[in-house]
């Protein structure tokens, strides 16, 4: 990092751009609004248009309305421009309306104008922790010697015993509160660096995307040449360290066993005593829910080679039949031009017809087929005992029965529970019923889902017995 290249960075750089810019604090507040605050991705023109309007709103109320006296629209355009790249703006197939995201630079650069606002604690302890854990995976793990190796399991096993010693003796050892704190905040902070990291990932895996449109775009060559650069550039992409590393995450993400691991010891960590005072303590269950959709967007970006192939496949082919009938239509042209006027000497030269000889002994000799014996037993099965009633016992879940049961308890009251729409209309199918509830409240912009809040949901079933279940709990509201 030498002058030339900080001062290419300054006259170049996305990120130094926004620092440099008039409107940068607009642009650096609106940005943590709607993306890195929430933790957004992938927003449409509209609702990011409506979310710029409330900040234009505001600063015009304090500042007048010659402060920043621009449409809404017009600011999202010059951010999403070439020469700005704030913003990414790309369309989704299948939908008219643009969509945008945040890019990895404009996030660095929130991301830094966050931290000089300075923090009242910074977790020095889990850091420190982090590294001894990270160095110790890192030298043990890369150890050759049998030997080494297992006189370290055998030390971890020994400090294991001894923990466990200590245990069952009654002295058990607790986190206290600052050390706690001090945890929890290098969990938040590590999480939210993987989550930008992301936008990075992503944009390295588009511009390796964007060589190879360019290469598809400007080739002359053979289809198989081109073919076989496209594939070792798809190779590439995989076998980069990003590539590798990205791989490892998702296959890491979509473990079931592992995610059920994270998800247990994520709500473990929401009822710790000495974090129940902080407010974005439950945010952090939804961790991994977060992550699933920008790897899924990135995982997109990587499938755009391999449909980029399929169609360049396709206009190669319907190119070359065409220069195939061109080739025929002009042999049967240049035929008839010669059918007439046939050219002197010797104008086509035909192989003379051979007989190919084989003689008797170079035939292979017979050879029996091998019989392979198969047991063709058929074991009758004893239908006796095969409960058959289960095949006919299948049933529809009626939703719109169901909305009829909503608006009939909503027809005396602004709003109702499940538990109260059940109670005028009992469950009579049971838990699909319950499931069908949750799919019209999930489907509709006028019901709602409270996890913070539980209810109790029974019904009787043909033989008279009861069954219930515990749900969270469902508010729906009359209709404007």
């Amino acid at each position: 990092m030498d002058f030339y290249v900080i001062n290419a960075l300054r006259e170049n750089h996305a990120g130094w751009s926004l620092l440099r810019a008039q409107n940068a604090p607009l642009a650096v507040s609106f940005f943590i609004k709607a993306f890195t605050g929430p933790n957004q991705r992938d927003i449409g023109r509209q609702e990011l248009i409506d979310h710029l309007d409330d900040v234009l709103f505001g600063l015009r109320e304090v500042f007048g309305e010659d402060k920043y006296p621009r449409p809404a629209g017009e600011y999202l355009d010059e951010w999403a421009a070439p020469e700005r790249a704030w913003l990414r703006k790309y369309y989704v197939p299948g939908q008219d309306e643009p969509r945008y995201d945040l890019t990895a630079a404009a996030e660095d650069v929130v991301r830094w104008v966050e931290s000089l606002s300075g923090r009242d604690f910074v977790a020095t302890q889990s850091r420190l922790t982090s590294i001894f854990a990270v160095l110790k995976a890192l030298v043990q793990q890369s150890e050759t010697d049998p030997e080494v190796r297992l006189a370290e399991l055998q030390r971890q096993r020994d400090g294991i015993d001894a923990e466990m010693q200590r245990i069952k003796d009654g002295n058990i050892r607790v986190m206290t509160g600052p050390e706690a704190l001090d945890h929890f905040q290098q969990l938040t902070t590590l999480a939210k660096d993987l989550l930008s990291d992301f936008r990075e990932v992503e944009q390295n895996f588009r511009k390796l995307d964007r060589q190879v449109r360019e290469q598809i775009a400007t080739w002359d060559g053979s289809q198989g040449e081109l073919l076989a650069s496209i594939f070792a550039n798809q190779q590439d992409i995989s076998g980069s360290l990003q590539g590798r590393t990205f791989q490892g995450f998702w296959d890491y993400l979509m473990s079931p066993q592992l995610r059920t691991e994270l998800r247990d010891l994520l709500h473990r960590a929401t009822r710790i005593d000495a974090l129940a005072k902080l407010d974005n303590l439950h945010a952090v269950t939804n961790l991994h829910q977060d992550w699933l959709p920008a790897v899924e967007q990135t995982q997109a970006t990587v499938r755009q080679l391999s449909q980029q192939m399929r169609r360049l496949l396709d206009d190669k082919v319907f190119l070359e039949n065409k220069r195939i009938m061109q080739l025929v239509r002009s042999i049967e042209s240049d035929a008839l031009g010669t059918r007439e006027v046939p050219p002197s000497g010797v104008f086509m030269e035909i192989a003379a017809q051979s007989v190919d000889v084989a003689l008797p002994f170079e035939r292979p000799l017979y050879e029996p087929s091998r019989r392979i014996m198969v047991d063709d037993v058929v074991v009758a099965a004893n239908d006796a005992e095969v409960d058959a009633g289960a095949l006919f016992s299948q049933f529809h879940v009626d939703t719109e029965r169901l909305k009829s049961n909503i608006d009939d308890v909503l027809a005396g009251t602004e709003q109702a529970t499940l538990g109260e729409v059940a109670s005028a209309h009992p469950l009579s199918q049971g838990l699909a019923e319950i499931v069908a509830y949750y799919q019209l409240a999930t489907e509709s912009d006028w019901a709602s889902i409270n996890p913070d809040e539980s209810q109790q949901l029974s019904w009787q079933l043909p033989d008279g017995s009861i069954r219930e279940a515990t749900v969270e709990q469902i508010i729906f509201v009359r209709p404007a």
